[in-house]
């Protein structure tokens, strides 16, 4: 089976030739294979970083699940209007930190956060100014010029799936299962309770939209699969929170795909366990990842399966520092086979890692790991 095949058939609870793997090396590894100052990946499209993903997957020869990977634009949802731009307001040798503005009745208005991007690793986004020491209003600032432009519409995803090919699938966001993901959001929401309840009916009303906006492409300009999760969805809420006013867009989300034949996706990085359970007790959820071990996560694959293995697809779970990055060939090989014996018995299963393998995740590690899917998970 060619990648793409053997992964829809996993999807779609059948077995295939061998346990399919994807390490998740979305960002870092790829933008370290280019050469390249991250920036140009991430500022400059110079290659888009979803590009260079790309052709990470296709070096390795992995079976790729682009979770989200490309960014894309929904037509029905709304624009801001106003004509921001984007200018440089300050650099050195490791870093470009830009902040939007826009001009409104003669003057300047300036965003109220910045974006940082580094020479070798991803950018740190929605960054208060002055937690690195730069003003509010920048005094001096510079046109970002150079950048690339890419279509994030129909046809920039119709041509992210011409470039993937058989090599895997591509899925987009239709809801998150983050209603708050940082410390502010927490103490927002904590002093303004009453914005929650317009909060779940907008994410629920985005939903339809959205849905309506994917039945109404050309099927073969369809992404071939939905992602409703979200990073750390259980980090900055607690589950009681998540199930009040995440869980119910995400609920519907799944609903329709299921109804319309479209796998559904739910990438949660950090504790996941409880998730896993809601997921698979109160959905149709097709897929679940990264199913991460303590002490980032709270997963133990043997007991996932043997618990929601019939009902869910388990995509994890190798340690991403302490086997992918420090580890020995031998020890990768270990931990894959692992979890093979765990997870893979009757299908429903990818092998895959923990959140992002880092930067510098040697090559024969990621390479060990594929071959021991290719050869040891053999059903």
């Amino acid at each position: 089976m060619k990648p793409r095949e053997r992964l829809l058939t996993v999807l779609r609870g059948k077995i295939p030739d061998c346990v399919p793997v994807a390490p998740d090396f979305s960002n870092m590894i790829p933008a370290r294979r280019t050469g390249k100052p991250f920036w140009d990946l991430y500022l400059y499209n110079n290659p888009s970083i979803w590009e260079a993903y790309i052709d990470c997957a296709k070096h390795f020869g992995i079976d790729s699940v682009m979770d989200g990977y490309f960014p894309f634009r929904w037509p029905s949802d709304e624009a801001d209007l106003r004509p921001w731009e984007t200018f440089i307001v300050y650099r050195d040798a490791e870093r470009i930190v830009t902040q939007a503005s826009y001009v409104e009745t003669g003057r300047r208005v300036w965003q109220e956060r910045v974006n940082v991007y580094y020479v070798a690793d991803p950018p740190t986004c929605w960054v208060d100014p002055a937690k690195i020491g730069l003003p509010a209003v920048p005094a001096r600032y510079e046109p970002v010029e150079g950048v690339r432009t890419v279509d994030t519409g129909i046809a920039g995803l119709r041509r992210t799936k011409e470039l993937l090919g058989d090599h895997g699938i591509v899925g987009v966001f239709l809801t998150y299962s983050s209603v708050v993901g940082s410390e502010e959001g927490v103490y927002h929401f904590a002093d303004h309770p009453e914005e929650l309840e317009k909060v779940k009916a907008d994410r629920l009303a985005s939903v339809e939209r959205r849905f309506a906006d994917l039945m109404a492409m050309r099927p073969e300009d369809r992404p071939d699969f939905l992602c409703v999760g979200g990073s750390g969805t259980l980090i900055f809420q607690s589950p009681a929170f998540f199930r009040e006013h995440a869980l119910p867009a995400v609920k519907r989300a799944i609903e329709l795909a299921t109804a319309a034949g479209i796998p559904t996706h739910v990438h949660s990085c950090g504790p996941e366990k409880e998730l896993v359970q809601i997921m698979a007790e109160e959905t149709s959820l097709t897929v679940i990842d990264p199913l991460e071990i303590p002490p980032m996560g709270d997963c133990n694959l043997a007991e996932l399966k043997q618990a929601y293995g019939n009902r869910i697809v388990l995509k994890g779970n190798l340690h991403t520092t302490n086997t992918m990055l420090f580890g020995t060939v031998a020890d990768v090989v270990a931990a894959s086979r692992k979890a093979i014996d765990d997870a893979a018995e009757g299908g429903r299963f990818i092998l895959s890692t923990g959140d992002q393998c880092g930067r510098d995740t040697p090559d024969g590690n990621l390479a060990a790991m594929i071959e021991t899917a290719r050869t040891y998970g053999r059903y």
